[in-house]
């Protein structure tokens, strides 16, 4: 049997809290003395139904999530959702419509690529031109008056880039956020933002689901082209089961949230966080073999990438790392390099083990 502890640093599907796969475990053939797994059971069944509120309940309550906001569950992933959202607000102006970007990095840069199919685009700041290093000063931002919205990506996975503040804009141009690799991990004031979404395979649970939390008054302006499953209203009048969900990733979703409740919510999350992103970035910074360009003001405390000053020795790295149980610590491929993703879901050991390891390559 292998004893090594394996920490998975993997950006997405990540690492999920042991608590949580146990329990799933536990409950695979039987969910709670119904005689069916949770993967057997129909989306419009008591026992699922049951599954469903709860969840929504619990990340309502961990959010601290407004009444006047709804709370969907789609699927398509936070790319599917770079389309549904100009889908689903274009529609707030006269066409054809515009829309403010950010360009913070790979996720921003999607976003405004999918959204140019159906509106008309406007990068009111771009961050491309330093290397996706930092956020831009709003002082700088060129922003539409009359904009259908603004959309922003609050944690760039790749790039490891985070929003340190919250945009101001004018009341009629809601803030739609992509807060897929962060959602959870600190807290968020809602009511500042008009749409919130999130693909649940960093911070939350499987791939195949997405939350939205989108503010009610935004759910009445989809395009006449928008397809019925992705229409956020008809998603919304049908409690998320227009089509059928993806039910056991919302099952597992839903294991998350009563872990992190258990855990004190997202306030002692956040201070976790914190603790960890220190441990890494130290350990980064303590001499010049390790690089992390990102400016300090923005650095993530979700995803972490770093270069070796030497990179012949790449690959010596990585083969230690997974020596040592240190996985998937390899960068993504339009930026190279490596990165470390440390999750909610990731123990404070887990960073403990790697900072060892970058201390004892770099002695080496």
């Amino acid at each position: 049997m292998n004893r090594t502890p394996i920490f998975n640093f993997s950006a997405g599907p990540a690492v999920l809290p042991r608590e949580v796969l146990q329990q799933a475990a536990a409950e695979m053939l039987d969910w709670h003395g119904s005689g069916m797994s949770v993967m057997e059971m129909s989306h419009r069944g008591p026992e699922f139904i049951s599954i469903y509120k709860q969840a929504v309940a619990d990340f309502r309550e961990l959010l601290n999530v407004p009444a006047n906001y709804r709370i969907l569950f789609l699927q398509g992933g936070g790319l599917g959702e770079n389309s549904i959202v100009p889908l689903n607000l274009a529609g707030r102006r006269a066409q054809p419509a515009t829309i403010d970007f950010v360009h913070t990095g790979s996720w921003s840069g999607k976003s405004i690529k999918e959204a140019a199919r159906y509106a008309n685009v406007n990068v009111a700041a771009s961050a491309k031109d330093i290397g996706f290093t930092a956020v831009p000063p709003q002082e700088i931002w060129k922003l539409t008056p009359d904009a259908a919205y603004l959309h922003i990506c609050t944690n760039e996975t790749i790039d490891g880039v985070e929003y340190n503040f919250v945009p101001e804009v004018s009341a009629d141009v809601p803030i739609v956020a992509d807060m897929s690799s962060h959602i959870l991990s600190r807290a968020v004031d809602v009511s500042k933002y008009g749409v919130i979404f999130a693909g649940a395979q960093k911070n939350i649970g499987p791939a195949g689901l997405t939350l939205v939390i989108v503010r009610e008054d935004l759910l009445e302006h989809a395009l006449p082209i928008c397809p019925g499953a992705f229409n956020w209203k008809t998603v919304d009048e049908h409690e998320s089961m227009f089509n059928t969900p993806p039910t056991y990733a919302i099952y597992i979703a839903g294991l998350v949230f009563d872990w992190l409740k258990r855990q004190g919510g997202v306030a002692a999350m956040e201070q976790r966080n914190i603790e960890k992103a220190r441990l890494l970035y130290e350990a980064l910074d303590a001499d010049d073999f390790y690089q992390n360009r990102v400016a300090k003001e923005n650095r993530s405390r979700m995803n972490v990438p770093f270069y070796l000053r030497d990179e012949s020795l790449n690959e010596k790295f990585l083969a230690g790392a997974k020596a040592r149980g240190l996985l998937q610590l390899k960068g993504h491929k339009s930026v190279g390099g490596m990165r470390a993703s440390i999750y909610n879901a990731m123990p404070v050991e887990g960073v403990r083990a790697l900072v060892d390891y970058l201390n004892e390559f770099a002695g080496r």
